[in-house]
């Protein structure tokens, strides 16, 4: 697994649920501090209507902050779920865009005001303007392993709206587990389908922890192929257009479990721990996530978290 990439989404599904208004002076610390601990990925927003999602309203703001004279190798993606949203990421500089259909019509409608057939095209158009303009794309099947309003989702419905994306060349492929129905077996057959489609695809995994699967569906995804997780700080987050909205897989217990297992020992888990307890400080209530709590295991892999530690913050972790 030495390839996996972590794809922070905090920034946006981490805090599209909170009612509480993050300052764009703190949101730009806490995504500063994920690129410092050595993350590939971070997902700085998204751009929705700010009436939608109040939280999302700096976006454009945020990102101007960010890429003015940035040096770190982080990429730094926002999601997009319509053209004016595209526009004003290509404006703003937008270094990879997220963007998706949803396999449920009823989740489609809800989150986009689109069918899932409309929505699917339009992504399609999107990705292509994305790509011309020199931008990395992933495209997304949102509720792809079911849906609180429809249940279980067929797998040619997924599978034939990938076939799209990659008919258009478009083959960094996201599954999102929108609802957090999925369970480890339907993981690993899911992905297995996706990746016999194309020898180019790209497999991503979004997993909530709505069952508490959240983690063990993540592994099953990566013994089926998938290269990039995407995670949220703390384990905060959802989707506030589904039926049941739960927290994501918190980044730094994934990054815990790799080190654990002696991957990805570049990326700074102490930093992260330290992210995490600000984010739970800053609302003033304890985050789904483990490790920000009971720190890493002691005397294993994971005390060993590699070059790029800050060793003076070993001490809020013990």
């Amino acid at each position: 697994m030495t390839e996996i990439r972590i794809h922070e989404v905090g920034p946006r599904d981490g805090l599209q649920m909170e009612k509480q208004i993050v300052p764009v002076e703190t949101k730009e610390a806490w995504v500063r501090a994920a690129m410092a601990a050595g993350v590939d990925i971070v997902q700085v927003g998204s751009f929705v209507h700010p009436e939608k999602v109040p939280q999302m309203a700096d976006t454009d703001e945020l990102f101007r902050r960010l890429v003015a004279g940035k040096e770190s190798q982080t990429v730094l993606s926002g999601l997009v779920l319509n053209e004016k949203g595209l526009e004003r990421g290509l404006a703003c500089g937008v270094e990879m865009f997220c963007m998706g259909a949803s396999a449920s019509e009823t989740h489609s409608r809800k989150n986009t005001g689109m069918g899932t057939d409309e929505a699917t095209r339009r992504i399609v158009a999107m990705g292509k303007e994305a790509l011309a303009a020199g931008k990395r794309v992933q495209v997304s099947v949102q509720s792809a392993f079911g849906c609180g309003f429809e249940g279980r989702i067929p797998i040619e419905r997924v599978q034939r709206i990938v076939e799209t994306y990659l008919e258009a060349g478009l083959a960094n492929i996201s599954l999102a587990d929108t609802a957090g129905h999925a369970d480890p077996a339907l993981v690993s057959g899911l992905f297995g389908v996706v990746r016999a489609l194309a020898e180019n695809v790209e497999c991503t995994c979004h997993f909530h922890n709505t069952y508490g699967l959240g983690m063990a569906n993540t592994f099953a995804a990566l013994q089926a192929g998938v290269t990039t997780v995407e995670t949220s700080w703390a384990g905060l987050g959802g989707c506030p257009f589904t039926k049941m909205a739960a927290g994501n897989v918190a980044t730094e217990d994934f990054v815990h479990a790799l080190h654990r297992q002696g991957d990805r020992p570049d990326v700074d888990l102490l930093r992260l721990i330290a992210l995490a307890r600000d984010v739970a400080a800053h609302f003033g209530r304890e985050m789904p996530g483990y490790v920000y709590r009971c720190g890493p295991i002691p005397n294993g892999p994971a005390s060993v978290a590699g070059p790029f530690v800050d060793q003076s913050r070993r001490e809020d972790v013990r």
